[in-house]
């Protein structure tokens, strides 16, 4: 009775943390697989990828803000994955497999565990917003993947396997200038610059054990990697003083920083770390004060600040029809 009862007391504290900082939460769409939805500079419209309809794998789509004039804006061929505004409103990067194949990539090996693909074939495309591609920013041997665009400073910050191993690389909006800034073995991935690019945050696994060491390679070795033990870490823009700010031994991922910089939100499943439940916690940059945000019961992630800090826009489960759909969600930020 006693430990019900407790259950009871801290779910309601839960919920009453949603319903604290989420308010007006509204579903822009219904059906398929959508994720990794983020905004437009202006905040009037939205980029995501979504496997629907007749689509065998994700393209990337752009809507307005509230869920209308859905339409896709990459070719339809291959894999695609990140999409990202950039600083004009008018420009767009993404992911994508087109040029190693017009077919979607096969899936991942899940008899492997759960696990990620970095397909080889994924380089970084710049295209306007009618789908015109303008120029391939990235031709490095292997993955080249998870870009993202400091709106102020135009530096991009993406995910490379120019090095032999998965780390986080930083390029001007024109393609020019690129530089590794981390080079700790193990995958670093995700990451986002704060809206004054002065700070960045993302998510790794860094194996420390030979044990580790030597799966993460062999999976790697495959074009795999494994999510599941992911932390989350914050430098300078340059990948300077970088430090871990999670330790939960799970799989931390999608962060972003709040409009001002403050604190970071993001995605964890912190409480069953072999599970499938992921909510939003929300952190300081320095690792202290974490709060839970939400407590839908499924698969929350990916959410994002919209540029005036309030609304937030995240991916989830939430009141899905069918299994493995996921739509995004827009929601009034209270702070």
């Amino acid at each position: 009775m006693h430990r019900h009862l407790v259950y009871i007391l801290i779910a309601g504290g839960l919920l009453a943390q949603t319903a604290q900082h989420l308010d007006n939460i509204k579903q822009l769409t219904f059906g398929g697989q959508n994720a990794e939805a983020y905004w437009a500079p202006d905040g009037k419209r939205l980029i995501f990828q979504s496997t629907r309809d007749k689509l065998e794998c994700d393209q990337i789509f752009v809507m307005n803000a509230d869920g209308s004039d859905q339409h896709m804006v990459s070719n339809g061929k291959g894999r695609t994955t990140c999409g990202y505004f950039l600083a004009d409103n008018q420009h767009i990067l993404y992911g994508s497999t087109h040029e190693a194949a017009d077919a979607c990539p096969p899936s991942a090996d899940r008899s492997k565990g759960y696990v990620w693909a970095v397909y080889p074939g994924y380089d970084i495309f710049l295209a306007t917003l009618d789908g015109k591609i303008v120029k391939k920013m990235t031709d490095a041997p292997g993955y080249d993947a998870e870009a993202t665009v400091n709106w102020k400073t135009g530096k991009i910050v993406y995910t490379s396997m120019a090095s032999k191993d998965l780390d986080l690389w930083i390029m001007n909006s024109d393609g020019s200038g690129k530089k590794q800034i981390t080079k700790t073995e193990g995958y670093d991935g995700g990451a986002v610059f704060s809206r004054d690019g002065k700070m960045l945050v993302w998510r790794a696994n860094h194996p420390s054990t030979p044990e580790a060491q030597k799966q993460y390679h062999d999976l790697l070795n495959e074009n795999l990697t494994s999510p599941m033990k992911m932390e989350l870490f914050v430098s300078d823009h340059d990948g300077k003083n970088a430090r871990q700010i999670t330790n939960f031994g799970c799989a931390s991922f999608a962060p972003s920083f709040t409009a001002d910089g403050k604190k970071i939100i993001f995605s964890s499943n912190k409480h069953n770390c072999d599970g499938r439940k992921f909510e939003l916690f929300m952190v300081n940059p320095d690792g202290s004060g974490l709060e839970q945000v939400t407590n839908f019961g499924g698969f929350t992630a990916f959410p994002e600040f919209s540029p005036d800090g309030k609304k937030l826009v995240f991916a989830s489960d939430k009141d899905a029809k069918q299994r493995y759909e996921f739509n995004i969600f827009t929601a009034d930020w209270v702070r």
